[in-house]
Order: C-alpha cells, then sequence, then structure tokens
C-alpha cells in the first residue's frame, strides 16, 4: 500500500503543479496580448476543452465521435435562449447551465444505449454520433423564431465582464478540466479504457462492462462539452446552428488527429494553435488562409500520421524511461476454505447445458447438446474441424449466442446475458487465438483481469498486485513473474498463452474454459500447462472444460471426455473409452479422408 499512495502522491503533486503553472500563465496572459488575440483566445481556450473530451473518447477509448459539437451546441443554446426568451440574471444564468448539462448528459445517455449495445461495431457507434449535429442542426432551424433559425440568436443579454476576466474564466476551465482528464487517463479506469480501445472483447470476456463504460464517458465528455458551449455563448453574446453542425464535429477530429491523438495536451495545444493561427490568417490573409491550414494538415497526416505530440513524448520516454514498480500478492480468496472449495461440496454441478441449439439460418452448428460438467473435473470436448466446439463455448459464455437450449452456471440460467453478465456467474475463457493487449504490460493486463474483483477507481493507480494462487503458479511457471513490466507484444507465443491463462485464472472462476490452450506450444509449455490444469481440479475444485485436438494430451489431464460431431454429441464416457472407441477412431478417420480429398 506504501507504493500505491507514493505513485498516488506523485501523481497528484505533477497534476497540481501543472495546474499551478497553467494558472500562472493564463493570470499573467491579458498584461501581453493585445484586445483582437485576447478575443480569439477566449473563444479558443473553450474549443479546447472539447477537444480535450475528443481526445478521451477517440483516443483513449477508440470511439470515433462526431458528435461534441451537438453537446457544444446543447450548452451554447441553452445559454441563448434562457436568456433571450426568459430572463436574465444569477439565477437564470444557473438555470440556463443546469438545463444545457441535463440536456447534453440525456442526449449523451440515449446515444451511448442506442450505440454501443454488446456486439455493435465502431463504425455503428461513429454513424451514430455523426447523426447527432446533423439531427439537431434541422431541430434548430425547424424551430424558427424560438431559436432564430438559419440566423441563431444575438444581442441577448449576458454578463459583460472585461476581456481580462473572460480570459481567466475559460483559461481556469480549460486548465481544471485538462488536470481531471490527465488523472483519469493515468489512473486504474484509464488502463481499462486504453483495453476497450484495443481489444474490446477480451474486456467483456473479463467481466468489464464495456457499454456501461462507455455510455459514462460519453456523459461526462458531453457535460464537459456543454459547460463549454455555454461559456462560449455567455462570452460570444451569439449562438448560431454551425455551433452545433457537423463541420465543427469534424474540425474537433481535425485538431485532435494534429495534436496526436491518445496523448491528451497535444490535442489541446493544438487546438489553441491552429484556431488562433486560422482566425489571425483570415484576417491578415483572407483569400490564402485556407489554403495554407490545408498544406499543414495534409503534411502531419504524410510525415506523422500520429500528430505533432508523440514526438514530445517519445524524446521525454527516452530521456526519463518510464519505471513502475509491481508487488505481486497472493489473495487468500482461493484457499482451502474458499468460495470456490465451498461451491464444489454443494450438489449443483457448475455447469449444465440442456437441449442447446445454434442454427445460423438453415445451417444447423448445435443439435440438442445436453451435457453436465461438475467441480474438481476437467471436462475434455474433442471432435474433427467443423464439429461445433468452439462455438459451443461461445453459447457458454455469451447467452444471446444459443437460439435454443438452456446453460446454467453454479445453478443460475445465463438467459440472454452478455458476456460479462455470464462472467460474474463465475465463468472464465481463453480463446483459441491468443487474445490479449498490445500495449499495456504483463502487470497491467492482470490488473484488468481483476476488474469484476477489484474494480478501477478513477484516480488510484496502484502498484500492488493481488492474484490468486492459480494464477500466481501460472506466472513462476513460465516465467512471466520476472518480466512484469514488458509489454505483451514483445512476450513470445508461448508466453502470451501463458499470461492469458494467467489472466482468465486471476478473475477467480468456478467454471473455466479453455479453447485450445496449447495451440502452438512446445512439449515442454505443453507440459507446464498440464500439470496446472491438472492441479487446479484437484486442489482448487475447479470445473474446466477443455477443448483439444491433441488427444495425447487430453488423455493425460482429462477424467471425461465428449465427442463432438456434426454439431450434436457422439459420444461421452472416460478418456479409455472413448480413445479406444472405433466410432471415434471411424470419425476422425472419415475427416481425415474428407480433408485429403
Amino acid at each position: 500500500m506504501g507504493d500505491d499512495r507514493t505513485w498516488a502522491t506523485s501523481r497528484f503533486r505533477r497534476a497540481f503543479i501543472g495546474s499551478l503553472i497553467g494558472l500562472a500563465v493564463v493570470a499573467i496572459a491579458p498584461f501581453f496580448l493585445d484586445i483582437y488575440l485576447t478575443s480569439i483566445l477566449i473563444r479558443t481556450l473553450f474549443l479546447a476543452a472539447v477537444v480535450m473530451t475528443v481526445d478521451i473518447i477517440w483516443g483513449w477509448v477508440g470511439i470515433l465521435t462526431f458528435g461534441q459539437s451537438a453537446f457544444f451546441g446543447i450548452g451554447a443554446y441553452a445559454c441563448g435562449l434562457v436568456f433571450t426568451h426568459y430572463g436574465f440574471g444569477p439565477g437564470w444564468a444557473l438555470g440556463a447551465l443546469a438545463i444545457g448539462l441535463i440536456a447534453a448528459a440525456l442526449v449523451a445517455g440515449a446515444t451511448g444505449w442506442l450505440a454501443f449495445f454488446h456486439g455493435s461495431s465502431p463504425l455503428y457507434a461513429s454513424i451514430m454520433t455523426l447523426a447527432l449535429p446533423i439531427i439537431l442542426t434541422q431541430v434548430i432551424f425547424s424551430a424558427g423564431t424560438f431559436t432564430g433559425s438559419s440566423s441563431g440568436l444575438s444581442g441577448f443579454p449576458t454578463y459583460y465582464w472585461s476581456l481580462e476576466v473572460w480570459l481567466w474564466i475559460a483559461g481556469v476551465f480549460l486548465v481544471l478540466t485538462t488536470a481531471g482528464g490527465w488523472l483519469l487517463v493515468r489512473s486504474d479506469f484509464g488502463r481499462v479504457m486504453i483495453a476497450i480501445r484495443e481489444n474490446e472483447l477480451r474486456c467483456a470476456y473479463l467481466g468489464i462492462p464495456v457499454s456501461r463504460i462507455k455510455t459514462a464517458l460519453m456523459i461526462a465528455a458531453a457535460i464537459v462539452t456543454a459547460a463549454a458551449g455555454f461559456g462560449y455563448a455567455a462570452f460570444s453574446n451569439v449562438v448560431a446552428p454551425e455551433l452545433a453542425g457537423f463541420q465543427l464535429g469534424t474540425e474537433f477530429l481535425i485538431w485532435t488527429a494534429l495534436g496526436g491523438r491518445g496523448t491528451l495536451f497535444g490535442p489541446v495545444v493544438a487546438a489553441i494553435g491552429i484556431e488562433t493561427t486560422s482566425s489571425w490568417l483570415s484576417g491578415t490573409l483572407p483569400f490564402l488562409w485556407q489554403l495554407l491550414i490545408g498544406v499543414v494538415f495534409v503534411t502531419v497526416i504524410v510525415l506523422l500520421p500520429r500528430g505533432f505530440a508523440p514526438l514530445c513524448t517519445g524524446l521525454w520516454r527516452y530521456v526519463r524511461p518510464k519505471s513502475r514498480p509491481f508487488v505481486l500478492e497472493r489473495t487468500l480468496a482461493l484457499d482451502s476454505d474458499s468460495r470456490l472449495g465451498q461451491r464444489a461440496s454443494i450438489d449443483t454441478p457448475p455447469l449444465l447445458i440442456e437441449q442447446l441449439s445454434r442454427r445460423y439460418g438453415s445451417l444447423h452448428v448445435l443439435t440438442d447438446v445436453t451435457m453436465t460438467a461438475r467441480a474438481s473435473q476437467l471436462l475434455g470436448i474433442i471432435g474433427p474441424n467443423g464439429a461445433g466446439k468452439t462455438t459451443l463455448m461461445r453459447c457458454i459464455s455469451d447467452g444471446n449466442e444459443r437460439s435454443d437450449g438452456m446453460v446454467k452456471i453454479n445453478g443460475n440460467d445465463i438467459g440472454r446475458a452478455s458476456p460479462h453478465k455470464v462472467v460474474e456467474h463465475g465463468v472464465g475463457r481463453s480463446f483459441q487465438n491468443t487474445s490479449l493487449f498490445d500495449s499495456l504490460t504483463i502487470a497491467e493486463c492482470l490488473m484488468l483481469a481483476r476488474y469484476r474483483l477489484d474494480g478501477a477507481q478513477l484516480f488510484r493507480n496502484k502498484t500492488n498486485l493481488a492474484l490468486s494462487q492459480p494464477a500466481l503458479d501460472i506466472l513462476s511457471a513460465t516465467g512471466l513473474d520476472q518480466r512484469l513490466t514488458e509489454q505483451t507484444k514483445n512476450l513470445s507465443h508461448g508466453m502470451k498463452r501463458g499470461l492469458e491463462l494467467a489472466m482468465v485464472l486471476a478473475s477467480e472462476p468456478s467454471v473455466l474454459l479453455l479453447d485450445e490452450p496449447t495451440a502452438g506450444l512446445t512439449h515442454a509449455e505443453r507440459a507446464v500447462i498440464g500439470k496446472v490444469l491438472s492441479r487446479l481440479t484437484r486442489e482448487y475444485a475447479l470445473c474446466i472444460v477443455l477443448i483439444e485436438h491433441d488427444l495425447d494430451f487430453v488423455r493425460e489431464i482429462s477424467d471425461r471426455v465428449v465427442v463432438l460431431h456434426q454439431g450434436e454429441i457422439l459420444m461421452e464416457g472416460s478418456v479409455d473409452e472413448v480413445v479406444s472407441s472405433e466410432l471415434v477412431k471411424s470419425v476422425y478417420a472419415g475427416h481425415q479422408v474428407e480433408a485429403a480429398e
């Protein structure tokens, strides 16, 4: 815990010092800028805060969003409409701000609910956010004199403070929101955001509620954006459809890309620099400024596809490499009196499947599969390619996959639950093709696997890693415990398979689904995995369901074997009964002949 506090204190200290520097710059800036540049900069600072939210949504979570301009417009029009039609004063101002924030949050929540359901593609989410500014603009046009239609609203009463005061307000708003964003992306929760960007499917099967997190971030970003829009409108004394339009949303994305997506500070600096320069050039070079900005944009995209900021951050990491010590600890969740041991003493089987079927149109992949897997048992599932083994795994771990039938985990019917809900019942799954997070370290991947049990705090970045003994055994057997700070993309195939198994075990499942865990491993690596799996059933009462083509490996570690053929259970019995069965041999032989032909 001491290391955690030290690291957290260091992060908050850096955020505090950075904020003080930023506030100091804002405080003295009005005394060095002329009136024209100060006026431009006030608007730019509000826009830069919006770009910061775009970078969090797009750069850190991976959602290409065009919708931030809509939330900006909602905040701006809340100011303009209330001040124009209802009244002006401190109470009216607070009421208008509250209306803008609440309206933006509701629209963002509805958008997230529609766009981020399980199984939706990133393209679908982008289209949904693309529709937002288009719809809002049409609403503004159709509302006639109430919204000012295409002309907007202007001349409404507002706070006519000096430019210095407005610059301080906009600057403080940007500094505080950016500092909060920096603390967020550097926290445990920021690690979850990166994981969602890199491998959303793996996150879901680790018990991370991806859709809920995306929606919550969309709402939070919408609130910050609406506040920026309110401030922008209150200062400029003008609101127009362009503030909620598609063009402004696209400019937010361009500034983010030029500054450096996923760097936070890069997009903020780019927004300030580009918008301020564009406004200055539009006055001095009215016929050339757009051409110049376009040339710069194309040049950066070609020569610096990741934007400007990665150049600086890369140099900083080279000069001062990032080093975070991780301390492995053993959690007591899997001792002899653990939850899994208690589950094993109950007569209810950990896994019960009844008449499960899966159809894709007229194609029947699984038909009336009924089977039971018990605690302290390793159930091997074998069969030729195309028998439906991996489909069966999907149906067990995702309630939406099966067409008919029932799946119960520890006596709980999973119904149509999404993968992260099924994980809560006690299911852990590895994939046929290794599924990890390339830019994260081994320790960070293991922390993600503990999300269901430990969560992820918004402003904490812990360095203590508490794991169950089975996960520690895998790390020790594969040597991963000595390489916790190494990125997973640098690992060998065997180590990646070991890490994925350790991640699944770190979630402390009672039902472990393994899809060809030894594929591509050497004989020595297979032996290590086999010993660990046998120990899991013997000492920790796990129920393991294993898909494997290596019959020798299945023979060595399985307690019972189920043979699938053409989507149906062909045979079920002990290892010796199945392996020596002439029927099973004929099925495999026939499949090999078909493959050869």
